[in-house]
């Protein structure tokens, strides 16, 4: 299961950075456009893949400890106090986007079943790129209940393990004074 998850929560980050490419390759087609004389709209296909990356890369990003954290109380207690600090905050969260998932489902299930169509030159079912947030706020969902599980058995959360590695604190400059001296 552990592997399963793990391998959702890449795959997910994989993603993301697939509609981040998918960004670059419509404002690259936009600049040539211009050169030839044809009209190419990357607003819209640049804004929904922003919107999927943005989603879809959540997940990920949440397990690898790379997410903006204030520890301003987590950070000064210990033992189980501290546990108790970090099973309310990812419970919190947990209801939070299990909230926002259920209606980011039901916002795609009326956007295709009354078959709205973007409003600019691609004429674009609006369910397809809100799919890509309902599916990456799913993943979170899921991550997040992944992360409570975790704290409740004791462990370490992951994205307490992964922020070290992330903000580049590996063991290798651990003992080095900053500056590398």
């Amino acid at each position: 299961m552990r592997r399963a998850l793990d391998t959702l929560y890449l795959w997910s980050g994989y993603a993301a950075a697939v509609f981040l490419v998918a960004i670059a390759a419509t404002v690259v087609a936009q600049i040539v456009g211009r050169f030839f004389g044809v009209a190419v709209d990357s607003t819209e296909s640049a804004g929904f893949s922003m919107a999927a990356a943005t989603f879809l890369g959540l997940a990920h990003t949440f397990k690898q400890g790379a997410h903006i954290r204030v520890n301003l109380l987590i950070g000064l207690s210990k033992g189980r106090v501290r546990q108790g600090f970090e099973l309310w905050t990812i419970g919190f969260m947990l209801a939070a986007m299990a909230y926002f998932t259920y209606w980011a489902g039901d916002l795609v299930y009326y956007s295709y079943v009354f078959h709205e169509i973007s409003p600019g030159l691609l004429a674009i079912p609006f369910w397809i790129p809100r799919s890509a947030m309902a599916v990456g706020s799913f993943i979170l969902t899921v991550a997040l209940l992944d992360e409570l599980v975790r704290v409740l058995s004791g462990a370490t959360p992951s994205y307490e393990a992964n922020a070290e590695t992330v903000l580049g604190n590996t063991p290798l400059d651990a003992g080095t004074p900053a500056g590398g001296q």
